[in-house]
């Protein structure tokens, strides 16, 4: 079995408009396949043990929905220092560039923080939706 390049066409000529259109097709069926990313946003500061496993909560939440959950306020505590302002704005920035990448914030709880707020006003300013959840887990309305 001989192993054909894709760039070239049955006739062993180049054919980069085709290999360009299968290329597209195979990256929008992957697309396709992978869950939506959502991003978790939740308050951390204050009672950060809580907090943290109400995220985790809502985590399994948007999987359990058939999401992939983005939440940085989940990890990012576990090599840097909520408490050392330059590393809590190092930090938010870095939750604030994953926040591209998604397709909703899901935003939990009564009380929303600052840096909640960040994250909101970013994701307004990109235009990804936003949706309210209570605590409970229950879609709230705007």
């Amino acid at each position: 079995m001989s192993c054909r390049n894709p760039r070239l066409n049955a006739s062993g000529c180049p054919d980069p408009t085709a290999f360009a259109a299968v290329g597209r097709v195979i990256r929008t069926e992957r697309k396709k396949s992978q869950p939506a990313k959502v991003y978790i946003c939740s308050p951390f500061k204050g009672d950060v043990e809580t907090n943290t496993a109400n995220a985790i909560r809502y985590c399994r939440f948007a999987v359990e929905k058939g999401y992939f959950p983005i939440a940085p306020h989940v990890y990012l505590p576990r090599f840097m220092d909520d408490d050392v302002p330059a590393e809590r704005e190092l930090a938010l920035s870095f939750g604030l560039r994953l926040l591209g990448g998604c397709k909703a914030v899901w935003v939990f709880g009564e009380y929303v923080s600052e840096g909640m707020k960040r994250e909101i006003a970013a994701a307004m300013k990109q235009g990804i939706q936003i949706k309210r959840f209570n605590a409970k887990m229950e879609e709230i309305s705007l």
